[in-house]
């Protein structure tokens, strides 16, 4: 009898129409292709966001001194009110900065930037609305709170989107090139703004772009990692602010009170007595907000330096030659924009092509020539009376122009290119403090001369020779500091 042999047999595999296979392979490649087009389009829109934040950050920079003059007209303000209309909004801007990139760090850039710009948009409506000039004062403060809060995360923001490096270089190249274009234009929307709407209009310009960047971050920017373990330097921070609002203050006030008045004396005094404070601060604290060893390196002290006595000159000269020419020359505020135009556009045009000259000539050679030309122009200038025609002032304006745009790429470059990749950011936050400091030491110490016994005319004179001379200690600093070829630090 033949046993029973179970014979197990093997299904056969299911298999998928060909058809059906093809099908799905399609719609995963589909998947595939939209998944990619979302993560570049968050990207771009990323960017465009980014970009915005710094457009009205710069834009404020430029468009309020052509608002001044009308400003003063409607408050009854003074210079020296007139002068802290600017220099509110560049105090806090550049104390804060660099806390405001810690902050960052500590809470996620995202959120922070969220946080910054909705109170420029907030700070920017109560100054469109503001009843009298203390309120507007108040409230360019608060404005730059937020600016110093919008620069260094969006930076963050757009590293963190742009991991590569090929594109993260592009798209900080767009942020920058966005930043030119408005501080270029800020002259003459202002002055359009203020002849068809009045002077409240430049601060409404604000709510549409920082509405559209608030949404645009919250929709499509990716959060960056929390870092704990970020401290914040706040004895640091607070003092910072209180020796830079002390600092203008006194000089503010010594064009109105005279230079060897007690109270300008004494605040001159506190001021150096804040600033050792906080040099002794920075000495001992574990995570100081400036970090006071990165002045060791030559080119970073040098173009630290450069920053700092540059805006000086250039933006003390933008207050004073925006009053010159509405209160001297009679010129309205539109005039007053087209007037500021082509200097500006030298700027952006200059900025355009300092990358080549740099790459040419070496950074060193590139940054002397456009101090050189800056203090050149500022010299040109001291021909200026009451009532001389345009057409007598504009090639110098627009050297001084052209000699700022062909100088501020390679100095920022240098700066950075003197510290490892880990200190870049800290760096660049070194170099918007500094740059911004000088901005309002140049609108307090040349706005105070225009109110000197000499007269105004005087004043602008002592303020282009000043400028001359600080263009003159730049080139000093920038010779010395900066090797004839010096290789961009990456490690």
């Amino acid at each position: 009898m033949e046993p029973d042999v179970n014979i197990a047999v093997k299904p056969r595999r299911q298999t998928k129409p060909p058809r059906q296979t093809g099908q799905l392979i399609a719609l995963r490649n589909e998947r595939a292709r939209t998944v990619a087009r979302d993560a570049r389009l968050a990207k771009a829109l990323t960017l465009a966001a980014m970009s915005l934040g710094y457009v009205v950050v710069q834009l404020d920079v430029t468009i309020v001194n052509v608002a001044i003059n009308s400003i003063g007209a409607d408050f009854g303000g003074s210079v020296a009110g007139l002068q802290w209309i600017v220099n509110a909004y560049t105090i806090t801007f550049a104390a804060f900065i660099l806390t405001a990139g810690a902050l960052g760090d500590r809470l996620g850039a995202r959120r922070v930037f969220i946080a910054g710009f909705t109170t420029f948009v907030l700070a920017s409506l109560a100054c469109a609305l503001a009843p009298a000039l203390p309120v507007l004062i108040v409230a360019r403060l608060c404005q730059g709170v937020g600016a110093a809060i919008l620069v260094p995360n969006s930076l963050a923001l757009l590293n963190h989107a742009y991991p590569q490096d090929s594109e993260r270089h592009w798209a900080v190249g767009i942020w920058a090139a966005g930043a030119s274009f408005s501080l270029t234009a800020g002259p003459l929307v202002g002055g359009a703004s203020i002849a068809l709407l009045g002077w409240r209009s430049i601060f409404l310009i604000n709510l549409p772009i920082g509405l559209a960047g608030i949404w645009l971050t919250w929709r499509y920017a990716n959060e960056t990692p929390r870092l704990a373990a970020r401290t914040l330097d706040i004895p640091g921070q607070m003092t910072a602010v209180l020796a830079l609002g002390t600092l203008a203050a006194a000089m503010i006030e010594g064009g109105e009170r005279g230079w060897s008045d007690l109270l300008v004396l004494t605040g001159f005094a506190g001021f150096a007595l804040l600033a050792a404070l906080f040099l002794a601060i920075e000495v001992k604290s574990r995570a100081p907000m400036l970090p006071l060893g990165l002045f060791r390196k030559p080119a970073f002290s040098a173009m630290s330096l450069t920053g700092l006595l540059v805006n000086i000159g250039c933006y003390g000269l933008i207050f004073v030659f925006s009053l010159y020419f509405q209160r001297l020359n009679h010129l309205s505020p539109l005039w007053t924009g087209l007037a500021f135009a082509p200097m500006m556009t030298a700027v952006l045009a200059t900025n355009l092509i300092a990358a080549k000259v740099t790459a040419a000539t070496g950074a060193r050679l590139t940054i002397a020539t456009g101090l050189a030309v800056t203090a050149v122009s500022c010299l040109a200038l001291l021909g200026l009376r009451d009532g001389t025609p345009y057409a007598a002032l504009s090639a110098q304006l627009i050297g001084l122009g052209g000699g700022l745009g062909l100088l501020v790429p390679p100095m920022t470059s240098t700066l950075l290119g003197s510290v490892t990749k880990q200190y870049s950011g800290v760096a660049s936050g070194v170099l918007n403090a500094m740059r911004q400091t000088g901005s309002a030491i140049g609108v307090a110490l040349f706005g105070s001369f225009l109110s000197g016994a000499g007269g105004f005319i005087a004043g602008v004179h002592v303020a282009l020779v000043i400028a001359a001379a600080l263009a003159l200690c730049a080139i000093a600093a920038a010779m010395i500091g900066v090797p004839r070829r010096m290789e961009t630090t990456t490690s």
